[in-house]
């Protein structure tokens, strides 16, 4: 399952910088960690690494990612919507709802396959 990782802090986290690894260390009564990586639904945040990465920005697969950022500089959101769908898609993400008319607004609604 693509969809169950390791989660990355997210805006609703107050503990550590965005995009970090979550950690939530457990001790025992020594004092010593005996867990702490939570693990967890990390859909929102696949396609949010897939949509702000660029390609060559995933070593272990160097085609994939949109560059959204980029996407100010860019009057055409067509060839977004269908960069975001080809991305998605190498992930074996499907998407279900694409909402990208402005730049202001964007929803996706996707899942693994």
């Amino acid at each position: 399952m693509k969809d169950i990782a390791i989660q990355l802090v997210d805006n609703t986290d107050s503990n550590g910088e965005l995009m970090d690894v979550k950690i939530q260390p457990v001790r025992d009564a020594n004092g010593k960690i005996i867990q702490g990586i939570v693990i967890g639904d990390t859909l929102q945040q696949n396609k949010a690494l897939i949509l702000i990465a660029h390609p060559n920005d995933f070593k272990a697969n160097p085609t994939l990612g949109v560059g959204i950022g980029d996407i100010t500089l860019d009057s055409d959101l067509l060839d977004y919507r269908h960069e975001i769908r080809e991305q998605f898609s190498k992930d074996g993400l499907k998407i279900t709802e694409l909402d990208l008319y402005s730049v202001g607004s964007v929803k996706i609604e996707a899942h693994y396959e």
